[in-house]
């Protein structure tokens, strides 16, 4: 129980890193690639706030889970997209189809955008877990995350490998525990009839 209780952690950690490791490159190939500062590909996306224009609602490396919505309205903190930046900031005013956006710890409004500019919503904030984010979209995280995931993987095989190695060495011994039991009483017997042969001579 506890040998397989560790084979699914290990295979837990190991999808949780695989996960982590797509995600990245997925993130960086739709950034520099196709110039999606926010991709979704779960239906709801991941940033981390840059700066303290949104303060004090929202700190630096604070992580914010982003939902897109079908409608938006005055008061909701939204990421837009300007050309390959993700923005975070509090919609002001709506004026038809323009939406007119603001920092809260700014005192200028932004230039007017539309919908189609919108990522989405902040549905959750989560303090500080930004810095480890950026690190693992880094270039040097997602190395690291792969000589993790590579070395689990190797060390997870090393160990089943030792472990059937010990299960059949014990069955080999429990074998030859059982040969030496049977054999004694037969060693027993034959001695026995040789020494009852020698006493009828």
């Amino acid at each position: 129980m506890k040998i397989q209780l560790k084979s699914v952690i290990r295979i837990a950690v190991l999808v949780l890193l695989a996960a982590l490791v797509g995600v990245s490159i997925y993130s960086m190939n739709a950034s520099m690639l196709g110039g999606n500062a926010l991709p979704m590909p779960f239906g709801f996306g991941m940033t981390v706030v840059l700066s303290g224009s949104m303060e004090p609602a929202l700190s630096v490396d604070d992580l914010l889970i982003v939902t897109p919505e079908d409608d938006y309205k005055v008061g909701d903190i939204v990421v837009f997209q300007t050309q390959r930046t993700a923005v975070v900031h509090r919609i002001v005013s709506i004026d038809g189809e323009a939406f007119t956006t603001r920092g809260d710890a700014n005192t200028g409004n932004d230039e007017p955008i539309t919908k189609a500019n919108i990522k989405g919503r902040v549905a959750l904030a989560i303090p500080f877990v930004g810095i480890l984010i950026n690190f693992i979209k880094s270039p040097v995280g997602t190395i690291l995350l792969l000589g993790a995931a590579i070395w689990l993987l190797e060390s997870s095989f090393k160990k089943e490998k030792a472990q059937k190695a010990d299960e059949l060495e014990a069955i080999r011994r429990e074998i030859e525990e059982l040969k030496k039991d049977t054999q004694e009483p037969q060693q027993n017997q034959t001695e026995l009839d040789t020494i009852n042969n020698k006493e009828e001579n």
